[in-house]
């Protein structure tokens, strides 16, 4: 990934709708990148900063998405489905739409009630920090990030194709092709169960009579495991909120487990920690040592795109992700990435 683009979207005209860290950090690349780009914020005063940072702002959302390519939706959770409405009526049938979210069930049956599937496509790009706004962005924070995309079949597509070309070329994105409701699923134990566990143990700590005494022996591991409760305490609700059955069915998950180490910790049982604690290392290992083997595979570029949808979201599904994606004449080719079983 560099700085200028002249390939295939050096021409597009973006628009990023909120420009907090995530929306912010987009309009930063973008704008890097050398893309016609145009960023807009509710805040005044974000709008401001972002002209400060030498990028286009306007005063209003409608000349923010005029005439533009693709808009990138990155506004607080509870409010894409009403922004995803109100850009939809703004922009062309030509215009990409994609947000950003945390959770992606909710925004995706907005989109199919509204009639915007072929033109929408849900995405969540996974990275962040606990900081937050626009004083907090950096075009490179979401270089190389596992960037979810949700494919639907039929006219819905292209839009995929075209965007996950888009994501790769320009953010060296990981794309990550899943359902919705997989997605949720997934998200819900790999982000948001871990803001649960991290609030809990630094709100018990900031409950302790010896409060000060444990954050001056506290080192890496209580460091590493509370570091997202510095997280704006409304965006992690708001996260929480939006996928909340499948958060709870999760934490349950958690919560059983921990309640076999605290068994075998009450009975004295060594080899029953022991083998958990093997089951845990086993996770925590294929986390830092993951190896992929690549593949490539060709669809049709018309038809009812029933078998590509298929293929993407089982790639998805199964840990796997695009690192290209390449529309000639009558076919579309993927480069695609599958982990090496442990």
């Amino acid at each position: 990934m560099t700085d200028g683009t002249t390939g295939r979207y050096a021409r597009v005209r973006a628009a990023v709708i909120g420009t907090g860290l995530i929306g912010g950090s987009l309009l930063l690349r973008l704008a890097d990148a050398g893309l016609d780009v145009v960023g807009w914020d509710p805040d005044p005063a974000t709008r401001e900063r972002a002209q400060l940072r030498g990028v286009v702002a306007p005063a209003t959302i409608e000349q923010a998405v005029a005439d533009r390519d693709v808009v990138f939706l990155c506004g607080p959770l509870p409010t894409l489905p009403h922004t995803l409405a109100r850009v939809a009526q703004l922009t062309g049938p030509d215009c990409v739409l994609t947000d950003v979210g945390s959770t992606k069930v909710e925004v995706t049956e907005t989109a199919d009630r509204l009639g915007l599937t072929q033109r929408f496509v849900p995405g969540h790009p996974m990275a962040g920090a606990e900081s937050a706004g626009l004083t907090a962005a950096s075009p490179t924070l979401l270089a190389g990030a596992a960037w979810v995309l949700c494919p639907a079949p039929g006219a819905a597509i292209v839009a995929f194709r075209w965007l996950t070309g888009l994501l790769v070329e320009l953010f060296g994105a990981r794309v990550v092709p899943m359902a919705a409701p997989a997605h949720d699923s997934v998200a819900a134990l790999a982000s948001h169960v871990p803001h649960l566990l991290a609030g809990a143990l630094a709100g018990a700590t900031q409950r302790a009579p010896l409060r000060d005494a444990v954050l001056a022996l506290a080192a890496g591991s209580f460091s590493d495991g509370t570091r997202v409760a510095g997280t704006p305490a409304e965006r992690t609700a708001n996260m929480l909120l939006g996928n909340r059955d499948r958060v709870l069915h999760e934490l349950a998950e958690v919560s059983a487990f921990l309640d076999g180490l605290a068994a075998a910790l009450r009975a004295d049982d060594a080899p029953a920690l022991i083998a958990r604690y093997a089951e845990a290392r086993a996770a925590r290992s294929a986390l830092l040592d993951r190896r992929f083997t690549g593949q490539s595979r060709r669809f049709a570029a018309d038809g009812d795109h029933g078998a590509e949808v298929t293929w993407l979201r089982e790639l998805g599904g199964a840990g796997g992700h695009l690192s290209g994606c390449q529309v000639d004449p009558g076919a579309v080719s993927y480069a695609a990435w599958l982990p090496v079983a442990d």
